[in-house]
């Protein structure tokens, strides 16, 4: 049997799509960050996508929709990438990643040495990420601890045991993993991050307005289910900004447009309710 270590199908594929992303937006002379790393993980997954069946039309396929996703989840990647450094500036030297991906940011963005950054994913992503890091001699410049766990199970304790200290102040990114979860799954990590979260600690809420059925959307449902029907998650029962409230956050919000406006980037969406709750721990 062949081996294949780059996720094909699933939620992990996602991570692909977003590191062809990366890896185009390194390559523009007015990039808005530079991720080195994002083409030793395109060029890995595209010869494991060679090495099956049909796999050379099915990365044609994640490259097509990555193309079609550019120019918004680009920008959102540095508008995180922001949001991480005005978090770390203000004293969180903890950084917990919600469904990591392929993400790099404990090794492009500088961080400090006596920052933590903590990686949670499925163990199938991690088992593609990690040898491509070592291949590529990759050193973080903060600390980092990776966890392989579904997000859907009890993952307090053993963030804990890989030395998180919930007294300390985080800063919690999620880039679009939680709202793959079932409702009830979203809410209790929301929940789970709140309990682990000292005075100072910070998280971001994505409130957008997308319909599921346009065609970009369809075809990532297609590739995530590995071509089979799949189900849009219902969005009833997630938390929302009012949660946030009510469980202890102050909250500000931030509408898309108006964060744009510094990079240049004509991905205005002329929708004031789309942009990002921007929460602190009181």
């Amino acid at each position: 049997m062949t081996q294949v270590n780059a996720p094909t199908s699933g939620v992990a594929l996602t991570a692909i799509g977003v590191a062809l992303i990366r890896e185009q937006e390194s390559r523009r002379p007015d990039r808005l960050y530079n991720d080195p790393l994002a083409s030793a993980f395109v060029d890995a997954a595209r010869r494991d996508f060679a090495r099956i069946e049909g796999g050379a039309a099915r990365w044609e396929r994640v490259e097509a929709l990555a193309q079609q996703f550019f120019a918004g989840r680009s920008v959102g990647v540095r508008l995180v990438d922001d949001r991480v450094a005005e978090a770390v500036a203000a004293g969180c030297r903890q950084i917990v990643l919600l469904g990591a991906g392929l993400d790099t940011r404990a090794y492009r963005m500088g961080l400090p040495a006596d920052a933590t950054v903590y990686e949670l994913d499925l163990p199938e992503l991690f088992a593609f990420k990690e040898p491509v890091l070592r291949a590529a001699d990759a050193t973080p410049t903060a600390h980092r601890h990776v966890l392989p766990i579904d997000l859907r199970t009890d993952w307090a304790d053993p963030l804990r045991e890989q030395g998180f200290r919930p007294d300390q102040p985080t800063y919690w990114i999620d880039e679009g993993a939680l709202p793959y979860l079932p409702p009830e799954d979203h809410l209790r990590a929301v929940a789970t991050l709140t309990a682990l979260s000292a005075s100072g600690s910070r998280f971001g809420l994505s409130r957008f307005a997308v319909d599921p059925d346009a065609p970009p959307y369809a075809e990532l449902r297609r590739l995530v289910a590995g071509d089979t029907d799949a189900q849009i998650p219902p969005d009833t029962g997630r938390p929302g900004e009012q949660w946030l409230v009510e469980y202890g956050w102050r909250t500000r919000f931030r509408a898309w447009d108006d964060m744009i406006v510094p990079l240049g980037r004509d991905v205005a969406v002329n929708d004031p309710e789309v942009g990002v709750v921007l929460a602190e721990r009181v």
